[in-house]
Order: structure tokens, then C-alpha cells, then sequence
């Protein structure tokens, strides 16, 4: 697969999570798929996106950065959201919080087969303790 066509297929992929297309997720997703070496499964990966957007309903992932070095993806999604509970530990409880994650996808058969991600959880941390600033643009 060519770095365009990576990129073209993540974008898709990046779709499919935001029309919560949940059929269409194992064309991305390969069967032995993993999450911060935790192994996951199509199954699997597909709860862990749907509990995401049942604790945060306006859930959008919008991508920042992308860079293709085939079978590899890299990554920055910004969020804008409100989780209605706590989030990473922190009690969010329905404010809007603004973030990204630095995420890194090994690509097998078209599919991803591995997912490395940290999620900027000290720009949560700000926004709570600073109402109204801004963080992380």
C-alpha cells in the first residue's frame, strides 16, 4: 500500500468512527487487533469506541496531523468534547474539555492490526483548573 493509499484508508477509517458506522468498522480493524498492547479483537475494539461515545455523546475525532510511512500511521486527533462523567480520572462531569492524542497504528492486510496512543491528559487537567483558559492550540 502506497503512503497515499494508507492515508486515504485512515481517512476512511476516521469516518467510519465518527458516523459510528459500527458494521463497516471490521474493514479497518483487523481480527488480532491491539490497543496499548492489550489485545482487543474486532469485538473488543468496537467496545471500547462504543463506551467512548456513550461517555461522550458529542465524541468527534478530528485529525490534526497525519503522516503515512507504510505499514505505519501517525497521528495528532483534536477533541472538543463534553464527557458526562469522570474522563482519564478527572472529574470532567459535562464540561467541554479540549485535547489531542499522539496515536500510532501498525497497518496488516489493509487493516489496523496495532494501536499506540497517549492521550494529553495535562490539558484536561488545565482546563479544570482554569475555567475558561484554552490549552493544547
Amino acid at each position: 500500500m502506497t503512503k497515499s493509499e494508507l492515508s486515504s484508508v485512515y481517512r476512511d477509517y476516521i469516518a467510519c468512527l465518527n458516523g459510528q458506522d459500527w458494521p463497516s468498522l471490521g474493514r479497518f480493524v483487523h481480527e488480532d487487533a491491539k490497543h496499548n498492547g492489550e489485545r482487543l479483537g474486532i469485538s473488543g475494539y468496537r467496545g471500547m469506541l462504543e463506551r467512548d461515545f456513550a461517555e461522550i455523546p458529542d465524541l468527534s475525532f478530528t485529525i490534526e496531523l497525519l503522516v503515512a510511512d507504510p505499514p505505519y500511521v501517525a497521528s495528532r486527533l483534536r477533541f472538543n468534547c463534553t464527557p458526562k462523567e469522570r474522563f482519564l480520572g478527572l472529574d470532567v462531569y459535562g464540561r467541554r474539555v479540549s485535547f489531542a492524542e499522539n496515536v500510532f497504528y501498525e497497518f496488516r492486510d489493509e487493516k489496523i492490526v496495532q494501536v499506540w496512543s497517549v492521550i494529553d491528559k495535562a490539558a484536561i487537567e488545565a482546563q479544570l483548573l482554569h475555567p475558561g483558559g484554552r490549552y493544547g492550540d
